[in-house]
């Protein structure tokens, strides 16, 4: 398994460690992953992943927070 992004992955979901959907990769900029997120995503994942004090509807997904790659989902980090 991989744990690196590429335009490939553009409209996979993005999971936590319990397999819950966050969000939805929906664009690739100079080789960071940026992501949809789901409307019921908590504050609580959002602040793990510092997305808690911005306004954008896309976030960037650093790669320090990838777990897994498959073929139709991007597993976060178990330990976020």
């Amino acid at each position: 398994m991989r744990q690196d992004l590429t335009e490939d992955d553009i409209g996979k979901t993005v999971v936590n460690a319990n397999g819950e959907s966050v969000g939805v990769i929906s664009a690739m900029q100079h080789g960071t992953a940026h992501v949809e997120p789901d409307p019921g995503m908590t504050d609580t994942i959002k602040a793990k992943l510092g997305w808690e004090d911005t306004t954008e509807d896309t976030y960037p997904l650093q790669e320090d927070a990838i777990g897994r790659v498959t073929d139709d989902e991007v597993h976060l980090a178990d330990d976020l």
